[in-house]
């Protein structure tokens, strides 16, 4: 995967599922919340009064995953290159632009090395860029998804009621408590698995006390009391940003890719019980809660075709274990399996091994 690849990926999911969820949550919308004493539920329902926020703000993101820093687009190989920007995204830091007016207007812009990356959300309207690359990619998002997701009666509260509900058998919550991140006041709210079968310690979940803006998130690891991975709000300004912001034209010259999502609930899926079958190359889950195992299908991590810079990297970031190779971070672990499959998951690898079986 290149690294300028990451925005999208990682960006592009959360401003889609935004937008179907977001209008449903702002029509139910609770007051905001009163008194000192709110319940988790209360917190984590105070988050739909955000989807109609207008800031500006800047985003840090920090990783502490025990993994050596390594530099990026080094030479060699692609694969050694590729596999080297990669890393590099578990194990720098980066930051990150942030400008939203409303639910239907958003954009992430990320500037690194004289290289710009953006996410822009006008409308229906979703574009990327990567300057570096000059590579564009445009997509529609379906006219009647808001309106399908309007129908329903059940309000924040009650989404929120039922989020606690099902996590508790697996999850001890925290009551609310204090605190302060980019300068708002905000409750945040701890969960903590009662599995000993995986590596994550805790989830702490900041939000703003007047808006429901989440302004933090991160997840320690086992044994570490640094956060693993953090993402969160540096500085903040509410208001509208400037409309200009949320335009955008490829420049001339540029690679521009369109993608239509028309179709796109058509192949979503659930499955139900401890495993769900896998569809298009997706992954196959195991296991369930905390300790839920993804695996890719046979091929996905085909080393055949690696050449000696590609092959020594590999070797040096993982471990011969039983029937393949793995890695084991502080917060995840990856099994490359001989056959060709990849398996990951919150937990440690000897359950990758033995999942794998």
């Amino acid at each position: 995967m290149k690294k300028s690849a990451w925005l999208p990926a990682v960006i592009a999911p959360v401003v889609v599922a935004g937008a179907i969820a977001a209008p449903a949550l702002a029509n139910a919308a609770s007051t905001p919340l009163a008194g000192a004493n709110p319940t988790a539920a209360d917190v984590i329902a105070s988050v739909a009064k955000s989807s109609g926020a207008q800031y500006s703000g800047k985003l840090s993101q920090t990783s502490d995953l025990g993994l050596p820093e390594l530099p990026t687009g080094s030479g060699g190989s692609s694969l050694e290159g590729n596999a080297s920007d990669a890393l590099s995204l578990l194990t720098a830091s980066h930051t990150a632009r942030v400008y939203v007016d409303g639910a239907t207007k958003q954009r992430v812009q990320v500037t690194e090395q004289l290289a710009e990356q953006d996410l822009i959300r006008n409308g229906s309207d979703v574009w990327t860029w990567d300057s570096k690359e000059r590579q564009a990619t445009h997509v529609t998002l379906p006219a009647d998804t808001a309106k399908s997701m309007q129908d329903g009666t059940t309000t924040p509260a009650d989404i929120a009621k039922q989020a606690i509900d099902a996590i508790r058998p697996s999850t001890t919550v925290s009551k609310p408590t204090t605190t302060k991140v980019a300068g708002q006041s905000a409750w945040q709210i701890t969960l903590t698995p009662k599995s000993s079968g995986t590596l994550v310690g805790s989830v702490q979940l900041a939000v703003d006390k007047q808006t429901g803006l989440p302004l933090r998130a991160a997840i320690e690891a086992k044994g570490q009391s640094d956060p693993a991975f953090q993402v969160r709000f540096t500085s903040l300004s509410y208001g509208a940003p400037a409309s200009r912001l949320f335009d955008f034209t490829p420049p001339s010259g540029a690679e521009v890719t369109t993608k239509d999502l028309s179709d796109a609930a058509d192949h979503a899926g659930a499955g139900k019980g401890d495993r769900s079958t896998s569809h298009d190359g997706a992954p196959t889950l195991t296991g369930k809660d905390w300790s839920t195992i993804a695996e890719l299908p046979a091929g996905t991590a085909d080393q055949s075709g690696l050449g000696d810079d590609a092959s020594t990297l590999l070797n040096q970031l993982t471990k011969a274990v039983d029937g393949g190779r793995a890695i084991q971070t502080s917060l995840v672990s990856v099994y490359l399996t001989d056959d060709g499959r990849v398996l990951a998951g919150a937990v440690p690898v000897s359950s990758l091994v033995a999942a794998a079986k």
